[in-house]
């Protein structure tokens, strides 16, 4: 099942990408990254509310432990995310997703380092070959052309990301509710504390940045509306496996990412491209397998 959660948060999350390009070219970093956020609020209650229903659920117990994961995981997320963004306006499009998929590395590295995660060595292998392709998406020929602020934002846009996949599974697990209502909880919280810390900052120290954002209703709603379907999806998938493996998988991201550059931004695909997205399937066939 987590399989499926997965390919649904990768689909959504590249949706959601380009939808954040296009709002970048008037809007603001921060404003830009609050509409990730802003009406995904009720979507993610709704879905709560539908699931506890069903499971007839009662009310979870918040631990000092959960509230912290959820903080940590929450406001790592907009810096990630803000980073992100930053990222579209150093490279193109693709090169920019490219680079901030290096996150699955990075997942595998801290999550056994720091956290609980084990990997088998077909796993690792799958980890490592996903980094190579990232490398060669990333659109680096030679090192004249090599972009190191490029290389170091992506990098920690990657970390950012990793960290806050990790916090959330840890947060999840530490739940002790039924699946899928552990994710479901973590998503709503999460969402909410990260609209209330955007939308605080931006009516203290940017209303310009707001008043921009709420003169485009419809790319924000796509925007909020992809992000919550694709945060769903990641959330449920890694309460069920480890985050190195999940985001291994999620990198299939980056076809439907080339696909859309394709499409909407007519950058071209180059042989370099294909060669870095038939990696990114064989990563994804090795962790399936391992």
């Amino acid at each position: 099942m987590w399989i499926w959660f997965t390919v649904l948060a990768a689909f959504m999350q590249a949706l959601r990408n380009a939808l954040q390009k296009q709002l970048s070219i008037d809007v603001p970093v921060m404003g830009v990254t609050l509409a990730r956020f802003l009406y995904a609020g009720p979507l993610a209650a709704l879905y709560l509310i539908l699931l506890s229903q069903h499971f007839d659920s009662p009310l979870p117990t918040f631990t000092w432990q959960f509230s912290g994961y959820i903080i940590a995981a929450a406001l790592m997320q907009i810096l990630a995310t803000a980073l992100m963004v930053v990222l579209f306006k150093q490279q193109n499009y693709a090169i920019g997703v490219g680079l901030a998929k290096s996150e699955a590395i990075f997942a595998a590295v801290l999550g056994v380092l720091f956290f609980t995660s084990t990997i088998s060595p077909l796993g690792w292998l799958g980890v490592i070959v996903g980094a190579f392709a990232v490398f060669l998406l990333s659109g680096i020929r030679s090192w004249r052309g090599f972009s190191l602020q490029t290389l170091s934002i992506g990098s920690a846009c990657g970390a950012a990301f990793a960290l806050t996949s990790l916090w959330i599974r840890e947060a999840s697990l530490s739940l002790g509710l039924a699946f899928p209502l552990n994710a479901a909880w973590v998503l709503l919280l999460v969402i909410t504390l990260q609209t209330l810390v955007l939308l605080t900052w931006l009516l203290v120290r940017d209303r310009q940045t707001l008043k921009i954002l709420m003169g485009k209703p419809k790319l924000t709603m796509l925007t909020s509306f992809c992000s919550c379907v694709g945060s769903l999806g990641w959330f449920t998938a890694m309460s069920l496996e480890t985050v190195p493996l999940v985001k291994t998988l999620g990198q299939i991201e980056v076809f439907f990412t080339l696909i859309i550059s394709m499409l909407i931004f007519k950058e071209p695909l180059k042989k370099q491209d294909l060669l870095g997205l038939g990696l990114v399937v064989i990563a994804a066939v090795m962790v399936l397998w391992a």
